[in-house]
């Protein structure tokens, strides 16, 4: 499988690549559509580990707005792109394969949720993860609501009101990342963590895997639809307008 994301599956692993870097992984239709496309195949596979990866300085810049901006009707766009990104975080973290993300550079805007949706999470040096929706007048989407389980629920404000970014080490502080490793290193370490869950056994790392997750008592999906909605009636606004206009003209938005 080729394209905007790439699938490869070797013993059992099944590797997911991002591989639009001129665009920083931007996330629109046909990428969102392919990274969907690739996990549900990881899952026909029996795929025991998933490793999503990207090519690139950029883990995934978020949505590509763009794309957006050049929609005849940006709500339906936004709400069928958003929809396509949240069955793909419902399907990694409901999978009963391990899913191992590893970040560099920026997991940004929807790239950041995205990164989180796995179960154990690498970062070079570099990476850096933040929100931003708020300055291009957007609410958050792509599952951010799910952050507030592992950062808590102020930092979680606090990277979505004021634009603020976490460090690769401040993301490991919070819990979020398992390991932070040198830049050139990160392929070498996502292999070895790749090799260690492949030698265990896959029936005890799915079951437990299944009770930690369940054992919140949060559905995902739910939380999901809300963000869907919220971003939807957004995009559509004066505001949302304004922001996605200015980002791209690169000038300061005059919000309402």
């Amino acid at each position: 499988m080729s394209g905007p994301v790439e699938y490869d599956l070797q013993a059992g692993c099944a590797r997911l690549t991002l591989s639009a870097p001129d665009r920083g992984n931007a996330l629109d239709a046909a990428s969102a559509g392919a990274l969907l496309a690739a996990v549900q195949q990881a899952g026909r596979d029996g795929a025991r580990v998933i490793l999503l990866r990207a090519q690139g300085r950029f883990f995934c810049v978020g949505g590509d707005l763009a794309a957006f901006a050049g929609s005849d009707d940006v709500g339906g766009y936004v709400d069928d792109l958003a929809e396509t990104l949240h069955r793909t975080v419902s399907e990694l973290t409901r999978s009963p394969a391990v899913v191992v993300s590893a970040v560099q550079g920026a997991a940004a805007g929807a790239g950041f949720p995205l990164a989180a949706a796995a179960d154990v999470v690498l970062a070079a040096r570099s990476a850096s993860f933040g929100l931003g929706y708020g300055r291009v007048g957007l609410s958050v989407d792509g599952g951010t609501t799910l952050l507030t389980q592992t950062l808590g629920l102020h930092r979680t404000l606090r990277l979505a009101l004021l634009g603020d970014r976490l460090t690769a080490a401040e993301a490991h502080d919070a819990g979020l990342v398992a390991r932070v490793v040198e830049d050139d290193g990160l392929d070498a370490a996502s292999e070895e963590v790749v090799a260690s869950l492949l030698a265990g056994s896959a029936s005890a790392a799915a079951r437990t895997k299944a009770l930690l997750r369940e054992g919140l008592g949060v559905v995902p999906e739910a939380l999901m639809r809300e963000e869907t909605l919220a971003i939807r009636a957004l995009v559509e606004s004066p505001d949302g307008r304004e922001g996605v206009r200015a980002f791209l003209a690169k000038e300061p938005p005059a919000f309402g």
